[in-house]
C-alpha cells in the first residue's frame, strides 16, 4: 500500500481506462459534490462512463480532467460559475479539444479571450482591471497530481504531451 488508499489496485492503465468520479475530484481539487453538479447540469460529463442510475460509476477520461481543471482556475479566478459555462461553451466551439491553451484575460470579473493579436469578449460586460490568466500551467499542475497519485503512470503521462 502506498498510503494514498490506490494500493497495488491502481494500474498503469489508469489513464487509458479513466479515472472514477473520487479520483477525479482529488486530482482536480475539487469536492466530488461539485464534480457530480457539474456532471448533472452538463457542464462536463464524463466522456468514458456516465452515471446510468443508482450504483453506476462514471469514468473521467485525461481530457475530461484537464476541462475540469480549467474550469476549477477560472472558478478560482473569480469567475461565477454562471460565466464559466458560457467561457467553457465558447473556448469549446472554438478551441476544441485544446481548452487549455487558451489564454484569459480577466477584465474586472468578465473574461477576455487572447488568440493571436485578438482580444475576445467572452461576455460582452463591464471595465476593470486587467489581469492575464494563463492556462497553459493547467496541463502540469494536472499530470504532476496524476503522477503523485499514479507514480507507476509517469511515463504515459509524460508521452501525452
Amino acid at each position: 500500500m502506498d498510503g494514498r488508499g490506490g494500493g497495488k489496485a491502481v494500474t498503469e492503465g489508469a489513464v487509458e481506462s479513466g479515472f472514477s468520479g473520487k479520483r477525479t475530484a482529488e486530482i482536480v481539487g475539487i469536492t466530488y459534490r461539485q464534480l457530480d453538479y457539474w456532471a448533472r447540469t452538463d457542464l462536463i460529463r464524463p466522456s468514458l462512463a456516465d452515471a446510468q442510475g443508482s450504483g453506476s460509476r462514471r469514468a473521467y477520461s485525461y481530457q475530461d480532467l484537464l476541462e475540469l481543471k480549467v474550469v476549477k482556475t477560472l472558478l478560482d479566478a473569480g469567475i461565477r460559475l454562471e460565466m464559466v459555462r458560457d467561457v467553457f461553451s465558447y473556448l469549446r466551439e472554438n478551441l476544441g479539444t485544446d481548452v487549455a491553451s487558451a489564454n484569459l484575460v480577466i477584465n474586472g470579473s468578465s473574461p477576455l479571450l487572447v488568440s493571436g493579436e485578438e482580444i475576445i469578449d467572452l461576455i460582452h460586460q463591464g471595465q476593470g482591471v486587467l489581469n492575464v490568466l494563463p492556462l497553459a500551467g493547467v496541463k502540469e499542475a494536472l499530470d504532476n497530481a496524476i503522477i503523485e497519485l499514479f507514480p507507476g503512470v509517469e511515463h504515459q503521462i509524460k508521452a501525452t504531451g
